[in-house]
């Protein structure tokens, strides 16, 4: 592919991106708050000035306006132009990584950039509120089906029980922890959903590289703030399973290199 056609398309994807961030800005707001997504419109918290279709533009309003509110001045916080840029960048990065050069790598790269965008949501909310809205599972679990069906249709060998095993598998050993209270049940159901997108080997890679994430950040995150914090594991879950659709074939493949599980199996 031509690079210039291979940049133009990856702006539009960030595009996209920033369009699909400035939803996920109105989630993290109103959700928690059970405030209707479409029937309210957009307004500065402090006056109440009902925003203009100037002052949505994705994460460019925000710059323009130096993150001020246009009637009274007051300041915009920051979140919306990060989690704008931060899903674009999310997407260029899936679609680069992941690819789209074919019909299956289209659909499955963009089916993973809607998960992405959600688990971005799920996890601002999880870190502020210590809940994971079971909406956005719901859409992960309908993404998934998604997968399944055109994998069904279209594909000769859709290894189907790769994703009905990846619902059930790690979710339930989640569903073990959460009986000690060290995990809550909205994480259970986010391992669920995403592994019935990702499958079973992709949801294991994902639990662990978050468990190995949350270990790490979570104790200094409480040293650096002098005091306790209940851990929110949604955001950790999240960039696990980022990570495992990104690179966990890679990642797998490594592993049964290292430790000779390939030879084995092939024996």
């Amino acid at each position: 592919m031509d690079a210039g056609l291979k940049i133009a398309i990856f702006i539009i994807i960030f595009l996209y991106g920033i369009v699909v961030g400035s939803f996920l800005n109105v989630c993290i707001y109103r959700i928690p708050l059970k405030q209707s997504l479409s029937k309210q419109r957009s307004h500065c918290m402090t006056c109440g000035y009902q925003l203009r279709w100037f002052d949505l533009i994705p994460l460019f309003s925000w710059l323009f306006l130096r993150g001020k509110c246009r009637k009274c001045g007051a300041k915009i916080s920051p979140q919306y132009p990060i989690v704008e840029a931060s899903n674009g960048i999310a997407w260029v990065i899936t679609f680069l990584v992941h690819g789209f050069n074919t019909p299956t790598l289209f659909i499955e790269s963009l089916l993973y950039c809607l998960m992405v965008s959600a688990m971005l949501a799920l996890s601002v909310i999880d870190f502020r509120t210590y809940e994971i809205p079971f909406g956005f599972n719901v859409f992960i679990f309908c993404l998934g089906v998604i997968n399944l069906v055109y994998r069904i249709i279209f594909l000769d060998k859709p290894d189907v029980w790769l994703y009905v095993i990846g619902f059930f598998l790690v979710s339930g050993i989640a569903a073990i922890i959460s009986l000690f209270h060290a995990m809550g049940w909205g994480d259970v159901k986010l391992l669920a959903a995403s592994g019935f997108l990702i499958g079973w080997k992709l949801s294991l890679l994902s639990f662990f590289v978050a468990c190995i994430v949350g270990s790490i950040v979570h104790p200094i995150r409480m040293k650096v703030s002098k005091q306790g914090h209940q851990l929110a594991m949604g955001p950790y879950l999240s960039l696990g399973i980022w990570i495992a659709v990104l690179w966990g074939r890679y990642i797998i493949d490594w592993y049964m290199r290292l430790s000779g599980l390939d030879r084995l199996l092939v024996k």
